[in-house]
């Protein structure tokens, strides 16, 4: 199994593209974590809301504005993932900043298009 991703503003809606990636990282064996306003599950992995407890993330990829990441902040720095993926639409250098200080590497990237090119 390759190392645990955490998808930020998961949905079950098909169309979103939190949910595009989710399907695709389960697809090329990534273990996933979902995290979004509403339960549910994306492939038989329960979307999670709040803050839960996990362990083991090595990335965050975010699909949730520069607004809404104010409140995710500590969380995810919490988790101490190798890296954060800002994918299109979400960057946020205030929040880059504060993940560089702390040893996390941003990515400004699509999770989707890493995975089609293999640089995931």
């Amino acid at each position: 199994m390759k190392n645990k991703t955490l998808v930020v503003g998961a949905s079950e809606n098909p169309e979103r593209y939190a949910n595009k990636a989710a399907n695709r990282l389960v697809q090329q064996g990534h273990a996933i974590e979902l995290l979004g306003l509403r339960s549910g599950t994306i492939r038989d992995n329960p979307i999670r809301t709040g803050q839960p407890d996990l362990s083991d993330i090595d990335t965050v990829t975010l699909y949730v504005s520069p607004k809404n990441q104010t409140g995710l902040y500590e969380y995810i720095k919490k988790l101490k993932p190798r890296r954060v993926i800002f994918n299109p639409g979400t960057e946020n250098p205030a929040f880059e900043k504060e993940l560089e200080q702390q040893g996390i590497e941003p990515v400004e990237a699509c999770t989707l298009v890493m995975l089609a090119i293999g640089q995931y």
